[in-house]
This record gives structure tokens, C-alpha cells and sequence, in this order.
């Protein structure tokens, strides 16, 4: 019913809204640098003059328009050549313009081998733009300790940082999710006076906070920049804090900042109200969604593709999908042109509503608009296709993505890997993991997992334990959800030998047992009627800190039911009851049978008495932690 009743509030609210939109209404670095360098034919004592092709200079304003008309690496290494052959040297100027130039062409590496060579040269007196430059291809390559090694020759060569710099290498530690030092760095800035912080200083430090989600902290940045007086704040700072807020649903606060920002005369734009739209949607406020739309148009900020593809995405999440059509139809009505996002999330719609051909409808009608179907697209499709069991649509679909230049990403394997053993074709899922390596493809925590999990349900058991043991060999960090999966696998194929011996030796390998771990084993000693173990494993899950939950009732109960142990039932049925853990279905349904069994023992009445009037009201949640009977 409540379901129902959403879906209702949705539509309803939903089409209400269209009519607001409607206009009607250290080591590796080093490495590189000789790899670099070897590459492009550069050494200190070795440059030639070889003109590059259509490149002509003269003068120093001659070689400014020359740089800027560089349009590949080999013409820039070309031209670099030349310069450190001319005399006079040109001026360290045009070197860093060319630095640059390669920069935006993100051949970092290739510029610091650049910035060695002219190091070495010695006859070009590097200044600190150049020096920025390479601060900068430092945190490009997540290196930023040794862009501090730059930032220490600043003094070495009797240069001053400034502003720049330091924004450089805030920029660097907040990528590198170096939080603490970046904000140790950010309080020298202020405290010591090291520069004078501009509005990319503390765009900066907001940014990389707000995205860390200390969006408090941010706040305090932001209200130290306005008491600070030199730069006013601006609304791409705002926009960042209200993004945070959004994300950790904290609407309110986010909509009070859209009306401070409108009180101080700072102007929202269309990525203040997307950010804010898309947290309202999230939230299926569909209400305040539409005060938003209203509020923009009153301001004459027109929606841009990506809050119609936010809005097109939250409908199909809410099973509106024909709201969705209409907002891309209105969509296209305002020239706003759809991109592979909008379709993509218009088409995940269809698929989790297992309307495949409506799916595929709309990824040809992607194609067509002139738009290249990417990754991800192929990937919704394929998921939606493996979970209707249209198994050959999928894995056509997935040979599709190569054939046309593209690289399937691991989500896209994972998907594959667990729609094939879904359907039992464990030799097919072989297969495609062994492809995926053999294409540098790294699997991730999940495609383990999917794996081991696939392997098991496929009777294949013993080949998952001695594939779990190869992963320790190899060195990947096999996680205790991992010894859970095969776990449950020997437990379920009556393997408790196997079992027993790879869940002692968990210690070995530096992991606790967690509550699903100890839920799998006690389910598993339970079936094979081992009760006195059984009850050493639930003592020994307390004694060791793991508490208990309800799937670790749920097994008991139906444990000790199966076991005739009648009057322990009711012990742990009460303490249950007591801990406020509901009894499942599955367990009630088992309870009434072992009534009836019994010839009506007093003992189970008992338990069903004290349930029987909690059933349906959230008895029939599986709860987490663990395999259920």
C-alpha cells in the first residue's frame, strides 16, 4: 500500500511539475622522467635544430603565435628542440608557454622531462610560472610530496611563491584526499600571511572540503572569506556547499543558503538550482521540486540538459516513466539537447522495469540523435537484458562494445560475470573473468565476490576455496564478506570439515569473524543436526564481541524446532523477543508445523502466542548478516 501511494504522490506531483518546465507555462617518477626523456631523443648534450613541420618563427612575437599554434606533441618536442638551440636563447617566457601548451595536451610526464633537461641546461633561468607548471603535472599525477620538492627549490633559486602556488598545491592534497594537511596548510596561508588568498584559494579549500563531506568546515571557510573583506564570496562557492549539503541530505540547510545567497545579492545560477533540484528529487519532494522550477523561471534561469536529466532520471527512479518522456519532450521543445546521460538514465528506467524493447528503443534513438552510445549505456542495457535472462542479448550486446573501439569497464564485467552465472553458464563466466585480466582489467571487490559466489551456487565449491586461496597467493585484500561466501558454500554442501578448518583459520589471516560469518557456521551445524556445536559457536560469537542479531535468532529458533530441543526454543524465542528482533516468516511458518507435529506442545504455543499478533508488522524482513534458511 505505501508503495502504492507514493507512486501515486509521484505522478501527480511529477506532471504538475512539467508544467513549470514547459515554456508554454618518488621512484616511478623518476623512472618516467628517463622513459620520457629516452622517448622524445632529449639529453642535455644533444640538441639539434630540426624545424618542425609548419612551424615557422621569428622574433619573440613570432614565437608566441608559433607556441600557440602547436597542435600536437610531436610538433611541441619539435619545437623545443629548435629553442634550446637558438642564440640567443629565448626567454624562459616562451619556454613555460610551451610547458604549458603540453600541459593542456595532459603530457605531464613529457613536461617534466622537459623541465629536467632545461634544469640541466642551465642557461634558461626557470621563474616561478614555469616552476607552478611543474608543481602542477605533479598533482596531476597524484605526486603532489614531490611537487613540495619543487616548492622547496623556490628558495634554492631565490624565487618567491605566490598566490598560485600555494592554490597548486592545495589543490594537490585535497585530490590526494590529504585532508588534515591541506587544511594545516590552508591555516599557514592565513596565519603566517605566506600569500595573499585569492577566490581559487578558497574556492579551492571549499571545493575539496565540501567533497571530503565536511561541509561544516566549508561553511566556516566560507564565512571567514566573507569577514576577511578582500574577496567577496561567489556563487561558485556557494554552489560547492550547497552540492555537499545536497549529497548528505540536508535540504534545509541547503535552501537556506540559496536564500542567503539571493538576500546578499549573489546570483544563483543553474548549477545552484540543479544541485538543489537533484537533492529534492533524491528525496521524492516533489513539492519543493516545483517551487524551485517556478523560482527559476521567475528569475529567468532556464533549466540546462543536466537538470533535465536530473529530473528525467529521479522520475524513472520513481517508475514515472512516461512523466520522463514528457520532460524529455519538453526538453528538446526548449533546444536543449539530450546527452548520453539523459538517455541513459531514461533508459535505465525501462530496464528496471524489464521493458527491454522500450529500452533498446530509446539506445538506438541515441544513435541516431548523433550521440555515441558510451560505456555506461551499453552496460545499463546489458544488466536490464541479464536480469530478463536474455542471455544472448547481452553477451551481443557486450561483443557490440568492442567492435566499436570502446573498453568494457570492470561494472560492465561484473554485470556479465553475475548474469552468467545466474543462468548457469559457469564455463562462459570462466571465460570472460580470464578475458578481463588478459585485457589489464583490474576486478574489484565486487567481481570476487561475484566469482566466489558464482562458483559456489554452481556446485562449485571446491574450485571457489582453492581460487579463494589463490587470491591470497597473488596478494589481493580478501575481505571476511569474501570467507563468508565460500563458507556458506561448504556449509550448504555439507563440506563442515572444510568449513571449520578455513573459519579457524580467519585469525591466521588477520580477519575477525563477523556476524554473518558466525550465522553461516551455526545455520550449517544446525542442518547437519551438530546442536552441541552449534550452541559452542553462539557462546563463543558473544564472548568474542559479536553480537547477535536477528537472522542469528531466526537460525536458532529454527534450529533448535528442527532438533525437537523445544523449551531452548522458547528461551531464545524470548530472548529475542526481549532484544526486539522479530521472527521471520519462514520461522513462524516452521513454529506452526512443530505444533502440529508435536501433537500441540504447551512449549511452542508459548512462542506462537507471544508472535502471532507481530507477524506483518515488520516480521517479514530478512534483516543483514548473514545467509537465511
Amino acid at each position: 500500500m505505501r508503495k502504492r501511494a507514493l507512486s501515486g504522490t509521484a505522478t501527480t506531483a511529477a506532471f504538475t511539475t512539467l508544467s513549470f518546465l514547459s515554456p508554454r507555462n618518488s621512484t616511478p617518477i623518476q623512472s618516467a622522467f628517463h622513459s620520457a626523456a629516452l622517448t622524445i631523443g632529449i639529453t642535455s648534450s644533444n640538441h639539434h635544430q630540426a624545424k618542425p613541420n609548419n612551424i615557422v618563427h621569428y622574433g619573440s612575437r613570432g614565437l608566441r603565435s608559433d607556441i600557440d599554434r602547436i597542435s600536437n606533441l610531436d610538433e611541441a618536442l619539435g619545437f623545443y628542440k629548435q629553442m634550446v638551440g637558438m642564440r640567443p636563447v629565448p626567454s624562459v617566457v616562451h619556454f613555460t608557454q610551451l610547458l604549458g601548451r603540453i600541459v593542456k595536451m595532459k603530457q605531464y610526464l613529457v613536461v617534466l622531462s622537459l623541465y629536467r633537461d632545461m634544469a640541466e641546461l642551465g642557461c634558461i633561468p626557470l621563474n616561478e610560472y614555469t616552476l607552478n607548471i611543474v608543481i602542477n603535472c605533479y598533482c596531476f599525477l597524484g605526486k603532489v610530496n614531490f611537487g613540495f620538492s619543487i616548492f622547496g627549490g623556490f628558495f634554492k633559486r631565490g624565487i618567491l611563491p605566490d598566490t598560485a602556488t600555494f592554490n597548486t598545491l592545495l589543490k594537490g592534497l585535497f585530490w590526494e584526499h590529504k585532508i588534515h594537511e591541506a587544511q594545516a596548510l590552508f591555516k599557514k596561508i592565513i596565519y603566517e600571511k605566506l600569500c595573499i588568498p585569492n577566490e581559487i584559494t578558497y574556492g579551492t579549500v571549499i571545493d575539496g572540503l565540501s567533497k571530503a563531506g565536511n561541509t561544516s568546515m566549508a561553511i566556516q571557510v566560507l564565512r571567514f572569506m566573507e569577514k576577511g573583506g578582500r574577496c567577496r564570496p561567489h556563487t561558485a562557492a556557494y554552489n560547492t556547499i550547497i552540492d555537499g549539503l545536497c549529497k548528505d541530505k540536508m535540504m534545509d540547510q541547503a535552501l537556506s543558503l540559496l536564500h542567503e545567497m539571493i538576500e546578499k545579492g549573489i546570483a544563483p545560477d543553474v548549477i545552484t538550482y540543479s544541485c538543489l533540484v537533484r537533492g529534492l528529487c533524491n528525496l521524492s519532494k516533489w513539492k519543493d521540486v516545483e517551487k524551485l522550477l517556478t523560482e527559476m523561471k521567475a528569475y529567468n534561469i532556464a533549466p540546462d540538459v543536466i537538470t533535465f536529466s536530473i529530473l528525467i532520471g529521479a522520475l524513472c527512479k520513481e517508475g514515472q516513466l512516461e512523466g520522463a518522456e514528457e520532460v524529455l519532450k519538453i526538453m528538446i521543445e526548449q533546444n536543449q539537447k539530450p546527452d548520453n546521460a539523459t538517455y541513459s538514465a531514461l533508459m535505465d528506467g525501462y530496464c528496471l522495469q524489464g521493458r527491454m524493447d522500450e529500452a533498446k528503443i530509446v539506445f538506438d534513438k541515441m544513435a541516431a540523435s548523433g550521440l555515441n552510445p558510451d560505456v555506461q549505456s551499453h552496460s545499463i542495457l546489458i544488466n536490464g537484458y541479464m536480469k530478463k535472462m536474455k542471455v544472448d542479448a547481452a553477451m551481443s550486446l557486450f561483443q557490440e562494445i568492442r567492435h566499436k573501439g570502446l573498453t568494457p569497464n570492470v561494472a560492465t564485467y561484473n554485470t556479465v560475470l553475475q548474469g552468467l552465472f545466474s543462468v548457469r553458464r559457469y564455463l562462459t563466466a570462466i571465460e570472460v573473468f580470464n578475458e578481463m585480466r588478459a585485457a589489464g582489467i583490474k576486478p574489484d571487490f565486487y567481481t570476487y565476490c561475484v566469482l566466489l559466489d558464482g562458483l559456489c551456487k554452481n556446485s562449485h565449491v571446491e574450485e571457489a576455496l582453492q581460487f579463494l586461496h589463490k587470491m591470497e597467493v597473488d596478494g589481493v585484500d580478501c575481505q571476511i564478506a569474501m570467507y563468508n561466501i565460500v563458507l556458506d558454500g561448504l556449509c550448504k554442501c555439507g563440506k563442515l570439515d572444510s568449513a571449520r578448518h578455513l573459519f579457524y583459520s580467519l585469525s591466521s589471516k588477520g580477519l575477525d569473524p563477523d556476524v554473518a560469518t558466525y550465522n553461516t557456521m551455526i545455520n550449517g551445524l544446525f542442518s547437519e543436526g551438530l546442536l552441541p556445536e552449534a550452541k559452542e559457536f553462539i557462546k563463543k560469537m558473544e564472548e568474542n564481541g559479536c553480537a547477535p542479531n536477528q537472522i542469528t535468532f531466526n537460525i536458532i529458533v529454527q534450529g533448535l524446532l528442527k532438533a525437537g530441543e523445544f523449551n531452548d526454543a522458547v528461551v531464545y524465542s524470548d530472548e529475542m523477543d526481549r532484544r526486539g528482533f522479530s521472527m521471520h516468516l519462514s520461522t513462524f511458518s516452521f513454529l506452526l508445523d512443530s505444533y502440529r507435529d508435536s501433537g500441540n506442545d504447551p512449549s511452542i504455543f508459548q512462542i506462537i502466542e507471544k508472535f502471532a499478533p507481530k507477524m506483518g508488522n515488520g516480521s517479514l524482513n530478512n534483516g543483514e548478516g548473514g545467509s537465511y534458511p
